[in-house]
C-alpha cells in the first residue's frame, strides 16, 4: 500500500459518497483548502485529525496510518502541467511571476513568501458577466539573510 493508494480510495469514496470537501472540512475543523491539500496527500494530519478522515472515508488502521506520514510535496505527473485548469496557473506564473517578484521585493525586500507559513481561501464570486472564481493567498515574508 501506498499513499497513493489511499488518496485514490478517499477520492472514490467521496465521489460515491457524493460528498464535498467543504462538509469535510468542517468535520476536521479546519478550512476546505488545507483538509483538501491533506486529502490528495500534500499534508500531515495529525492522530485526531486522521482518525476523523479514516471515518469519514472508511479507511483501515493500516491506510490512517498513511495519512499522519510527511508526504513528498508536488504532486502533479509532469513539470508542465497539462490539465487545463492547473496549467491556467502554470500561465499565470509565466505571464505574471517576474510582477510578482518585482512587486514583492519593491514592499518588502529581498526574500520570499512562505508557503509553509501560508493560507488560502478561494471563493465564487458571483457575476453578471459569469461567476468568477477568487483565491486570496497569504504567506508569510520571508528576508534572505546575510551571514
Amino acid at each position: 500500500m501506498s499513499r497513493l493508494e489511499v488518496t485514490e480510495k478517499i477520492i472514490s469514496t467521496k465521489v460515491a459518497k457524493g460528498m464535498k470537501w467543504s462538509d469535510v472540512a468542517d468535520k476536521v475543523g479546519l478550512s476546505k483548502e488545507w483538509v483538501t491539500a491533506a486529502c490528495l496527500g500534500q499534508m500531515t494530519l495529525n492522530a485526531e485529525q486522521a482518525g476523523v478522515i479514516a471515518g469519514l472515508f472508511e479507511l483501515s488502521e493500516a491506510e490512517k496510518q498513511w495519512l499522519m506520514v510527511v508526504p513528498y510535496k508536488g504532486s502533479l505527473p509532469t513539470s508542465v502541467p497539462t490539465d487545463p485548469l492547473i496549467y491556467r496557473f502554470y500561465e499565470l506564473v509565466s505571464v505574471y511571476g517576474t510582477t510578482f517578484k518585482e512587486l514583492i521585493h519593491e514592499e518588502f525586500g529581498d526574500g520570499i513568501m512562505s508557503a509553509i507559513d501560508f493560507k488560502m481561501d478561494l471563493k465564487r464570486e458571483p457575476n453578471a458577466a459569469g461567476d468568477r472564481v477568487s483565491i486570496a493567498m497569504s504567506g508569510k515574508f520571508l528576508p534572505y539573510k546575510t551571514y
